[in-house]
């Protein structure tokens, strides 16, 4: 049996979309969020080292890490479905948005959050202009023209298929689902985008994902 270890709004709600998507059946060891620094808490280090979520346990198995987790599920329990054949440009592209999600969509909103948080820390009040100073230089120099660099890019790609890794709808579009719903919380994604607005209007109505919200809990990224 998959148990997985999943924190409120987190990035481990796609593992139970993936799961309900694959018809897998599966347990939830729910953990909760700091309040104060909404870190997960230390329960999650008796799972895995870094104590963080997602991370799912199959028999013997401990999977941390997103991509590494829709890899081994798609694998094991996939039978060949949500991953397009082997060989294909299908399959190329996959790959590259399986890793792309993570490895290059996630890091401008990372920071996005993390220089959106500075100015709101309690600091000495002859720090805090310079504070929110730098952080607003950073934002405005650096991250918001990253970030609609990378939405003007996902933009483009979906004009040329229904799902980002072609026709048919794969794991790969499990994995771009946090990304682009934080981007949509705090990352300027909106109706000028309609080609990804539209693709998350199209998951949210899929019947796995409203399985996986009424097992997944509280779960706020697009602020509801």
């Amino acid at each position: 049996m998959v148990t997985v270890h999943h924190l409120n709004n987190s990035r481990s709600q796609r593992v139970l979309w993936l799961l309900e998507e694959l018809g897998v059946p599966y347990e939830i060891k729910y953990y909760q969020r700091d309040a104060k620094t909404m870190l997960a808490p230390p329960e999650l280090l008796a799972v895995h080292p870094l104590g963080k979520s997602p991370v799912i346990t199959d028999g013997a198995n401990t999977v941390a890490e997103s991509g590494a987790i829709v890899e081994y599920l798609v694998e094991r329990y996939g039978n060949g479905r949500l991953i397009p054949a082997a060989g294909t440009p299908e399959r190329l592209r996959y790959t590259y948005w399986l890793h792309y999600a993570e490895g290059s969509a996630m890091l401008p909103l990372l920071l996005k959050l993390i220089f959106g948080f500075i100015p709101t820390q309690p600091m000495p009040f002859f720090v805090r202009p310079i504070a929110r100073g730098i952080a607003s230089k950073v934002q405005s120099t650096f991250i918001d023209p990253q970030l609609k660099l990378h939405l003007g890019f996902m933009e483009a790609e979906l004009a040329k298929s229904t799902w980002f890794a072609g026709p048919e709808f794969t794991a790969a579009d499990v994995q771009l689902s946090f990304p682009l719903e934080a981007a949509t919380a705090r990352g300027g994604l909106d109706q000028q985008y309609p080609k990804l607005t539209a693709f998350l209007a199209r998951i949210h109505a899929r019947p796995a994902y409203q399985a996986a919200l009424k097992k997944g809990g509280e779960y706020k990224l697009l602020g509801t």
